[in-house]
């Protein structure tokens, strides 16, 4: 079981905030990689076959030149994408959660952090749905990443505040509203760094794909390869997960004094504002 020392409130700037990201994720890396690694092998073993079926399918039919079948390769897509959008709300809900427990000072394991995803999985199943939706059906994008970023503090709202869907919602727009521009550097760093790192593990994972086509069949090396990049994907997810949380935080400090609820609970009985939090 993990014990994480409470995060002390306080406002902070661009580098603080990446800083305590990093440090947060290594303090508890068994516990937030756990989460995140666990949670994708389903994802992971899926997009691997699929990627095997679709490909070998499609040799096999232009091999013996007939018309290609498209029925396995919906089917197998269908899986993937259903897969993917039953279970990216419970593994981002529950690095969510064992990010804000942690904050909180409050011991979490990987078996709470999924239950806690789980009690509140329709409320991150639909927010996940409604921003995926409106990437699909918005034409501009710009409009998309403006509301996107004024929602990115749905999910710690919800578990701190234990709020539904819509008053998360608003509540997020508040506390980023004024400070859209700072929260958008913050999360195009975030990304930058995530994808930075990622791309690097991934040259390890493209080097032993081009080994493994030496003794196993193209098809084959591929799946592994797409299976593989899944995981290793999962290793650096947690990094964005946690800067959300702590952005959370740090725009309750800055808007509402949160610190100085934090420092009240030490003196002696906190105000009542603060009860919603601690």
């Amino acid at each position: 079981m993990s014990a994480p020392v409470p995060l002390r409130l306080r406002p902070l700037e661009i580098g603080d905030l990446l800083d305590e990201t990093f440090r947060m994720y290594r303090r508890h890396f068994f516990l937030f990689a756990g989460i995140s690694v666990i949670l994708s092998i389903p994802l992971a073993a899926t997009a691997g076959y699929s990627f095997f079926t679709v490909f070998t399918d499609l040799a096999q039919q232009a091999a013996s030149n007939q018309p290609p079948d498209l029925g396995p390769t919906i089917a197998s897509l269908s899986i993937l994408i259903a897969l993917n959008l039953a279970l990216y709300p419970l593994l981002y809900g529950a690095i969510t959660y064992a990010a804000c427990e942690s904050a909180l000072g409050r011991p979490v394991t990987f078996w709470g952090a999924v239950q806690g995803a789980l009690r509140r999985y329709f409320h991150i199943a639909g927010y996940y749905l409604l921003i995926v939706g409106m990437a699909i059906l918005f034409c501009l994008f710009p409009l998309w990443i403006w509301i996107g970023v004024g929602w990115i503090l749905v999910m710690p709202a919800i578990f701190v505040e234990n709020i539904g869907l819509g008053a998360a919602l608003g509540r997020s727009w508040r506390l980023v509203q004024g400070r859209w521009w700072r929260t958008f550097l913050i999360l195009f760093l975030m990304f930058i760094l995530v994808e930075v790192v990622a791309s690097a593990l991934g040259a390890f994972l493209f080097l032993a794909q081009t080994l493994l086509q030496i003794v196993i069949s193209t098809y084959l090396a591929l799946a592994i390869s797409e299976a593989g990049g899944i995981i290793v994907s999962s290793l650096v997810n947690p990094v964005l997960q946690i800067a959300i949380v702590l952005m959370y935080f740090d725009l309750r400090v800055r808007r509402e004094g949160l610190d100085l609820f934090q420092l009240a609970q030490h003196v002696g009985t906190p105000p009542p504002a603060a009860l919603a939090l601690f």
